[in-house]
């Protein structure tokens, strides 16, 4: 199949800013005075939550920046070793650790378009010390996981979720972030779409830098099953759905 240049320019219209110009501003969410939806997911009280270490990062993982700028590459290759829980606190800090809160806006350690954050981070964890298998994702604002759930053959639905990425199961854990639109939609409307997707490189070029300071790998992954993917984690794939993957092992 080949696809003529009237498709190919229609797709390309995604990654302009032109349809900024057609939006009339005084008529979204946020300027109608409605309020801000939470800047964080919501979750159950009765779920186990496990508090993350925060600690001197730069006493225990101390590495130059040129040096992790110029080491960073994608790797796909991890060994049998498990991550510290010190170090899976590093990598969630570094790549949505919230530093400070104005109101509805959180400030974190990656930038967001108009300080909307509309991620969530969810993680598949294979093997990581003191934790057990399962689904969980990060409360940012507390700096903890919930578990959300057991799932029977856990690497090997990762492994179908991406298309048989072998690799993609075969980490200490997998990152898995989730979009969720209306966080961005509130103030940006429909020029929120590139914003989201901008977003989430940032967030996953922080994770290749921070892995390179604990002597770990990843490699981002874009390509995956939605449905499967949404349906795994349990996602109802509008309102919130996965947008991007990124497993991570000791190298």
């Amino acid at each position: 199949m080949t696809y003529d240049k009237e498709l190919l320019n229609k797709h390309r219209y995604f990654l302009k800013d032109s349809i900024r110009k057609t939006i009339n501003f005084a008529y979204t969410d946020q300027n109608q005075g409605i309020h801000p939806p939470p800047i964080e997911k919501p979750y159950s009280s009765d779920k186990p939550r496990i508090e993350l270490p925060e600690i001197d990062w730069e006493g225990k993982f101390n590495i130059k920046l040129i040096d992790a700028i110029g080491n960073r590459e994608s790797r796909r290759m991890y060994s049998a070793e498990p991550l510290s829980l010190e170090e899976l606190s590093f990598l969630l800090w570094a790549t949505q650790g919230v530093r400070s809160i104005s109101g509805f806006n959180t400030f974190r350690t990656v930038p967001s378009a108009g300080c909307r954050h509309a991620l969530e981070t969810y993680l598949a964890v294979f093997n990581v010390e003191g934790i057990n298998q399962g689904i969980y994702r990060y409360l940012s604002l507390s700096h903890e996981l919930i578990f959300e759930y057991e799932e029977d053959n856990l690497k090997e639905k990762i492994i179908k979720a991406t298309m048989g990425q072998t690799f993609a199961g075969n980490g200490a854990l997998t990152f898995i972030w989730s979009a969720i639109p209306y966080r961005m939609e509130w103030r940006y409307a429909l020029a929120s779409y590139k914003e989201i997707a901008l977003d989430a490189g940032h967030v996953g070029q922080n994770l290749y830098l921070s892995c390179e300071a604990i002597a770990a790998g990843t490699c981002a992954i874009a390509a995956y099953d939605q449905e499967y993917l949404d349906k795994l984690l349990r996602l109802d794939g509008e309102d919130e759905f996965a947008i991007y993957i990124a497993p991570v092992g000791k190298i």
